[in-house]
């Protein structure tokens, strides 16, 4: 199981990073959405993204719209991780291809049971 980190907080990306490599997950990290997209062409081995939604460059939106405009991308599980709470963004990222929506400050224990719900522990 291999999962990209995106978030332009290298705090955020460390945090996120050592829960998912303590559940046995291979992390890379990108800092933002160009940045990620570059990641998913160099590692097409990539089962999910964990995308935060406000970045320089390229949002996390825009990230997630252009990865399913990619079929080749269609596998891949992509979890929006960010402190945007109101229900119509829950709505807006969803509608646009993310599978789960994790809202900041989190939990290791609500990420882990998110992520269980994509059956992530199921293919390590």
């Amino acid at each position: 199981m291999r999962a990209m980190v995106l978030d332009d907080s290298r705090t955020v990306r460390l945090i996120i990073g050592q829960i998912l490599t303590e559940m046995g997950i291979e992390v890379i990290e990108a800092g933002n959405g160009r940045e990620g997209l570059d990641q998913m062409r160099a590692t097409p081995d990539l089962d999910l993204v964990l995308v935060d939604w406000n970045m320089p460059e390229l949002n996390g939106l825009e990230f997630i719209k252009a990865v399913r405009a990619t079929p080749a991308y269609d596998p891949v599980r992509l979890v929006m991780v960010t402190t945007e709470t109101e229900q119509e963004q829950v709505v807006r990222a969803l509608d646009a291809g993310a599978n789960e929506y994790v809202m900041k400050p989190f939990t290791k224990e609500i990420l882990v049971a998110k992520l269980s719900l994509l059956d992530v522990f199921g293919e390590s």
